[in-house]
Formats: structure tokens, C-alpha cells, sequence
């Protein structure tokens, strides 16, 4: 069956049997999604990123201190 036969029947269906279409499409697509994302792995990894070597992981404040500095030269300088 093409789209174009499949949007021919969707727009047969009646608006009860389109809900229930869609309520079946959205289930079937977030079993489909990826896996949530790990966010503490994910810092560990852009911690790592960061790191120099001799010198220690940058702290939050570190990062904080970085992020004001670059929106200083992004939007003042």
C-alpha cells in the first residue's frame, strides 16, 4: 500500500476511527524512540571534553565562569 492509499483511507475513516488511528501511531512511534539519555554520563563525558591535561576537571562554578565569559564575547564585545 503507498502514502498516497493510506491518506485515501485515513480520510474515509470516520473522526472516532482517526483518533484511535492516531492514538495507535503515537504509541507505536515513542516504542520506537531511543532510550532516554543518561544525563550524569553525559556530563561525565563533557567533563572529560573539558579536561586539560595537568590540570583538574573544571568545578561547576569553573563551568559557569566559562559560559559567562563566552556570552560576554558572543553578545557585548
Amino acid at each position: 500500500m503507498t502514502l498516497q492509499e493510506i491518506q485515501q483511507a485515513i480520510d474515509q475513516l470516520s473522526a472516532e476511527e482517526q483518533l484511535v488511528l492516531l492514538d495507535r501511531l503515537m504509541r507505536t512511534l515513542k516504542t520506537k524512540q531511543k532510550p532516554p539519555i543518561d544525563r550524569h554520563a553525559l556530563v561525565s563525558q563533557l567533563q572529560g571534553c573539558l579536561h586539560r591535561p595537568g590540570q583538574s576537571v573544571p568545578s561547576d562554578t569553573d563551568l559557569e565562569s566559562m559560559r559567562d565569559e563566552r556570552l560576554v564575547e558572543k553578545y557585548l564585545a
